[in-house]
């Protein structure tokens, strides 16, 4: 894994020594001597973590790291703090300030690179989730996202020892949360499937049990795949640390356990949690509506073309057929002329909503553009597509739509061409070509009536045509 990394202090030989040991492992390195310098580099480089000294003159560790998180821009980078400082109450200080976690001086080779791998991972997360936001085009969600999310959350912590789990446990309720204690790895996956929890907390030990293989599991599963895991553990165990951070464990705090440094750390890991949930939920929100109309919920034109260009497809698998409809309403100007355009909406959710019901799950509807939707319809012969087609025109014409507070109701009236084909090799655009020709000629012979590409739908619609025409 490679990545860029900001060494931040004011002892030279510090940034030497530690620029060595980074770059021996392939990573790019970028140094600075003194705050303000780090803050420049932090914003014009964008890298993807930071070590920063506590001890400097001037803009000490701590003043730097709170600015790099009150910047929008360099909030997301990892902060490690490296420090000479073994005192409790430094620690938490810098876990206040924003700090992702503090590593001491002499550094561990061990422990920094542990450190080093799993904050990196966890800033690609949040850069693919931010980017593919970004990208959707729906910056506005994006800002959502950086709301800031209320205290408080649902904790599961798991150890063996009833006493130090209860411990923890009332520690957590005092500072907000809502925390239940599991005994045994079984009983915590089991309870894992049914409730959602915003963090896990887990001994190393459980019971003489590996800790660590049970962290491998949580991650191997959906329902746990993304929750944070703090673990607790001896000095002694430092050492295996290294391969817990590999498998997917956030953090991590040393007995015995301080409580301000506990409750520091799991509001940072919560708050994390959080975040992502929201970028999550935002992009899905977003991809929902890159492929969906905003105003009557169904597909859009671009996701009908990739749905029946797979359609199509598909008939050299399956020989069947696939057909389409393509409709618009008629005189569709005029009750915006006359209603106005809010009562246009209207008539077109409500349209929406009625071929909605009158359709298979398996056909799918989409907003062509304007007044025009396609329905498509696989494994349909264009015998059958007709006489859906019509059914549908049919009942359309029958609906009243209110149209507003005098209590007039808007009667509207659809016209249609359907086109069908055999060939896995035709294009969506030449399939929809020949029902707009078909259409056309719906619309050519007097409205409110189907075509197809060899006439209209069925004998009654064939004489309504004659009629139109003066045959």
């Amino acid at each position: 894994m490679s990545a860029r990394i900001l060494v931040v202090d004011d002892i030279p030989t510090n940034v030497k020594l530690l620029e060595a040991r980074l770059t021996a492992e392939y990573f790019d390195v970028l140094t600075a001597n003194d705050g303000p310098s780090a803050l420049a580099l932090a914003a014009s480089e964008a890298p993807d973590l930071i070590l920063l000294d506590v001890m400097m003159p001037g803009m000490d560790g701590l003043e730097v790291c709170r600015c790099l998180k009150a910047d929008s821009a360099t909030r997301h980078i990892p902060v490690v703090m490296v420090t000479a400082l073994t005192d409790v109450g430094d620690r938490v200080r810098g876990l206040e300030a924003g700090a992702d976690d503090f590593l001491s001086k002499p550094v561990n080779e061990v422990a920094l690179f542990a450190r080093v791998r799993s904050l990196v991972r966890l800033k690609m997360l949040t850069d693919e989730l931010r980017t593919r936001q970004a990208t959707s085009g729906e910056a506005e969600l994006l800002e959502q996202a950086e709301e800031p999310e209320g205290a408080g959350g649902s904790i599961l912590v798991i150890d063996a020892n009833v006493r130090s789990g209860s411990r923890m446990k009332e520690y957590l309720e005092n500072a907000g949360y809502d925390a239940l204690l599991c005994t045994s790895k079984d009983s915590a996956l089991q309870i894992c499937q049914t409730d959602r929890f915003d963090l896990i907390i887990t001994a190393i030990e459980i019971a003489g049990e590996d800790g660590l293989r049970l962290c491998s599991q949580f991650r191997s599963r959906e329902a746990t795949r993304y929750v944070p895991i703090l673990m607790v553990l001896e000095d002694m165990d430092l050492q295996r640390l290294a391969k817990g951070l590999d498998l997917g464990v956030t953090d991590y705090v040393v007995k015995p356990v301080d409580r301000n440094e506990l409750e520091a750390r799991v509001r940072t890991q919560i708050r994390r949690r959080r975040y992502h949930d929201r970028l999550r939920s935002v992009l899905d929100r977003s991809v929902s509506m890159a492929f969906t109309d905003g105003l009557t919920g169904i597909y859009n034109r671009r996701y009908m073309s990739a749905h029946l260009d797979r359609k199509l497809m598909e008939i050299a698998e399956t020989g069947k057929p696939v057909s389409i409809m393509l409709f618009d309403i008629d005189h569709f100007k005029r009750v915006n002329d006359t209603h106005g355009h809010a009562i246009g909406d209207e008539v077109l959710k409500a349209v929406t909503d009625h071929v909605s019901e009158s359709v298979r799950e398996t056909d799918l509807l989409a907003r062509y553009g304007g007044e025009e939707f396609v329905l498509v319809m696989p494994a349909t012969d264009v015998e059958i597509a007709l006489k859906v087609a019509d059914r549908i025109r049919e009942r359309l014409s029958h609906q009243k739509i209110p149209a507003g507070p005098d209590g007039s109701d808007v009667i509207v009236t659809i016209s249609a061409g359907v086109a069908s084909t055999f060939d896995p090799l035709e294009t969506p655009d030449a399939l929809l070509k020949r029902a707009d020709e078909a259409l056309y000629a719906a619309k050519q012979n007097g409205r409110n009536l189907v075509f197809g590409v060899n006439g209209p739908a069925t004998p009654d619609a064939k004489r309504a045509a004659r009629a139109a025409v003066g045959d």
